[in-house]
C-alpha cells in the first residue's frame, strides 16, 4: 500500500491492518503519534535517555499488544495510556533523586509578569529548567497528570482515561 493510501486511513484502521499482517501500517501509527508521545515520556520522566526508553517499551507493548485493542477508546487514547504506563514503570524502578523545591518564589513571579527585560529570555530558560525541578518533585502519577492536561492540553475526562 502507498503512503497516500495510509495518510487517508483511520488509526483505527491502520491498527486493524497491523493485526491483518501488515507489515508497514504500524509504522504510519508511530509517525503519526511519536512526536506527542515523546512529550509525554519527557516531561513524565525528565530524562531524555529514560523517555527514549519508555517510548520505544510503550511502542513495543503496543505493537505486542493490538489484538487486544477493543476500540472502547481512540487509538491515540490506547497508545498514551501504554506511553504512560511505561513511564510509570521506570519512574518506580529508577533510585530515588534528591530534588529541591522552588525557593525564590518572588523571582518566578516576577519572570511570569508581561513585562520584558533584555535578561528575560536567559531567566526564562532559567525559569523552565526550575519548573522542570519541580516537575520532579511530584509523585510520578500526580506528574503525569499534570503533564497530559496542563502541557499536553489534554481534556481532564481524556487524561482520566489515559491514566486509568
Amino acid at each position: 500500500m502507498d503512503d497516500a493510501a495510509y495518510g487517508e486511513a483511520s488509526d483505527q484502521d491502520l491498527l486493524a491492518r497491523h493485526v491483518a499482517g501488515d507489515k508497514d501500517a504500524f509504522g504510519e501509527l508511530v509517525r503519526r503519534h511519536r512526536d506527542r508521545l515523546w512529550a509525554v515520556a519527557l516531561r513524565t520522566l525528565g530524562d531524555r535517555e529514560e523517555a527514549a526508553d519508555a517510548v520505544q517499551d510503550a511502542l513495543v507493548s503496543a505493537y505486542r499488544a493490538a489484538h487486544t485493542f477493543r476500540g472502547q477508546s481512540a487509538v491515540t487514547t490506547w497508545l498514551h495510556r501504554i506511553t504512560v504506563n511505561a513511564c510509570l514503570d521506570r519512574a518506580r524502578k529508577a533510585a530515588s533523586r534528591k530534588t529541591s523545591p522552588v525557593e525564590d518564589t518572588e523571582r518566578l513571579d516576577q519572570l511570569l509578569e508581561p513585562h520584558e527585560s533584555a535578561a528575560a529570555p536567559a531567566e526564562r530558560n532559567d525559569l523552565h529548567r526550575e519548573l522542570f525541578e519541580a516537575l520532579g518533585t511530584l509523585p510520578v502519577d500526580q506528574r503525569a497528570a499534570l503533564v497530559l492536561v496542563d502541557m499536553q492540553g489534554y481534556p481532564v475526562a481524556e487524561a482520566a482515561r489515559v491514566l486509568g
